[in-house]
């Protein structure tokens, strides 16, 4: 299956609600004005497109039909596709590299459920499958299942675990991961970390412990901090990200369970209120369908069929 496939299909449940929120808004416009208008922004906030994106694009669709360049249903659902690709392109970038020879960090944060742990073992079998060498650390010591989970994805991918006993210090597995990983001449270091609410203090201040335990041994060290948010639970993870940008430094996104959800719009209220990229996007329950995001194929899965190219 290609790339583009997977959007696609994965993708499918929010083209279909997307679709049906501006089917027809071009023959309304004509017919009912303003009104249109307003009844498509109410459809993009009903889509989880958030406020911000929502006013942003409806703007640019009143502007553009006032100015002619809107003369059929295909051009309006043009003029949504794009906007929603440049939303989703404005803070595209790579990730942050590690120093010459020194394994790429990240520590995933976020809160209980949203699929950190899943995700972790699927960053790990892609880049596995691209031939570099990943050590998994299992800092969520207070849940066995956790560290029972990430040992499964590092049998099923080749990858080094490092844990410990049930209850231990996260800073200290933490450490011995990055030892570890620095000894072992690895690409890339992922840290499970506990599942916490963004007003748990404790909880809270346990991630900038481990952060300094990380910096002991590397002081560069982590190069990344993604927020692992469950698209699939709507506007509430704008507060999350919001908290958790404010508190953890996060730096970029990881978004899970879209496949099984018509909240697609969810991707493009969060980069539209945050200066955050997407890393990776979650389509599908095998690993393949954990997939590096990509912001065209994400507009064109939820607006065109697949095109030649891809």
């Amino acid at each position: 299956m290609s790339i583009f496939s997977i959007f696609k299909r994965g993708l499918e449940k929010s083209a279909t609600k997307i679709s049906r929120a501006v089917s027809g808004v071009f023959t309304g416009i004509k017919a009912h004005g303003d009104a249109s208008f307003d009844e498509l922004e109410a459809l993009l906030i009903s889509a989880d497109f958030g406020v911000p994106a929502t006013t942003r694009i409806v703007t640019s669709l009143r502007d553009r039909y006032e100015r002619g360049q809107i003369a059929t249903d295909a051009d309006l659902r043009q003029v949504v596709h794009d906007e929603i690709a440049q939303i989703l392109t404005a803070h595209r970038r790579p990730v942050n590299g590690a120093p010459a020879g020194k394994p790429t960090v990240i520590l995933m944060v976020g809160v209980n459920g949203s699929g950190k742990t899943t995700s972790i073992g699927k960053m790990a079998w892609f880049w596995r499958q691209a031939g570099k060498k990943v050590v998994l650390a299992a800092c969520d010591t207070f849940r066995a299942a956790a560290v029972e989970q990430l040992q499964l994805w590092g049998e099923r991918t080749g990858s080094q675990v490092i844990s410990s006993v049930h209850g231990a210090d996260p800073a200290a597995v933490a450490y011995d991961a990055t030892s570890a990983a620095l000894a072992r001449g690895a690409d890339y270091l992922l840290i499970d970390t506990a599942g916490r609410q963004h007003n748990q203090k404790a909880l809270m201040d346990e991630l900038a412990k481990i952060v300094r335990s990380i910096r002991k041994v590397y002081p560069e060290a982590p190069q990344e901090v993604w927020l692992t948010v469950d698209a699939s639970l709507g506007s509430n993870v704008v507060v999350q990200a919001r908290e958790f940008a404010k508190c953890c430094g996060v730096t970029g996104l990881v978004l899970t369970k879209l496949d099984g959800t018509g909240r697609g719009g969810m991707a493009v209220a969060l980069h539209q209120e945050f200066d955050l990229p997407t890393f990776f996007i979650g389509l599908g329950e095998q690993p393949e369908e954990l997939q590096e995001f990509d912001p065209d194929f994400y507009a064109d899965a939820l607006f065109e069929p697949a095109p030649e190219t891809h």
